[in-house]
């Protein structure tokens, strides 16, 4: 997603961070979107219920596209998510 990123000149910066670190990274840096990986898309509900007031939409990367690397599709979705935005409780 990064060099899909740089490539198209978008002034983004793409980060990955364990599930542990969740709670962390939303409540003190504030993600414009996080998308979680499919191995844990079991924990979507739990974050989309805690976390969903945040402002940032949540959403499980396809797993097709996670397979492949394609950070381009990935890219798109979350940048589509972040423009259409979420309701801020």
């Amino acid at each position: 997603m990064q060099k899909v990123a740089d490539a198209n000149k978008l002034p983004l910066e793409v980060k990955a961070f364990s599930q542990t670190q969740l709670e962390e990274i939303i409540t003190q840096y504030k993600p414009d979107a996080v998308l979680l990986g499919p191995q844990v898309k079991h924990i979507y509900e739990k974050v989309q219920e805690k976390y969903g007031c945040y402002g940032m939409p949540i959403f499980v990367i396809d797993p097709d596209d996670y397979g492949q690397m394609n950070g381009e599709r990935v890219l798109k979705r979350a940048l589509l998510a972040i423009k259409k935005g979420t309701a801020k409780c």
